[in-house]
């Protein structure tokens, strides 16, 4: 038996709440802007995935008008950090509803690091930093999705094996639903199989 949901038949807030303990786990874009007056925004978006590789383009949703889409429709440019696990109560603490003019890198008590491409700070904790100038923004509803290409990336080199980020060093979060988060966890490999050997397996 299944329990069946219409979106039309039930509460918006209600069905983000089954959205979102669903479709899970998401990867969290930490991302740094700046606002015109010269504020450093930082903030968590679980809505996050890539959209392109070539040319490389990452995306976020914004649910509902933030500081952090203020600032990326005002200046064109930010950052999206890796949520390691490490800093997990500090990235939590950056969803906080501050007021525009309060920087959540003070208040979260982390460290600017000079972007290379951007005006918007990269997060000096985090192990990976995507530098990003916005491509366009697409709205539905109460969210706006935004598309950044990617211009330059700066990776921690503790986390690297030659030219390939490991997994288990960057440790990155998940969200979930309700207040819940993820870890990686257990890592399982496995190699596609390529059609050609489909039959000799």
């Amino acid at each position: 038996m299944r329990k069946d949901f219409d979106p039309v038949g039930i509460a918006p807030f209600a069905f983000y709440r089954l959205l979102t303990a669903t479709v899970v786990p998401r990867p969290i874009a930490w991302v740094s802007s700046t606002s015109r007056t010269g504020v450093d925004n930082l903030a968590p978006h679980s809505f996050f995935t890539v959209a392109s590789a070539a040319p490389p383009v990452l995306q976020f949703t914004s649910v509902g008008r933030k500081d952090t889409l203020r600032n990326v429709e005002a200046t064109g440019q930010f950052v999206v950090n890796l949520a390691p696990e490490e800093l997990f109560e500090k990235i939590n603490d950056t969803g906080t509803d501050f007021p525009p003019e309060h920087s959540e890198f003070d208040a979260a008590g982390l460290t600017r690091e000079p972007s290379l491409r951007v005006k918007p700070p990269r997060v000096a904790e985090s192990p990976v930093a995507f530098e990003c100038e916005l491509h366009s923004t697409v709205g539905f509803g109460v969210s706006t999705v935004v598309f950044g290409r990617v211009v330059h990336i700066a990776v921690a080199e503790h986390v690297l094996d030659g030219d390939h980020p490991l997994i288990e060093r960057l440790r990155p979060l998940a969200r979930l639903g309700r207040d819940e988060w993820g870890t990686v966890g257990d890592v399982r490999e496995i190699s596609r199989i390529p059609f050609a050997d489909w039959e000799r397996r």
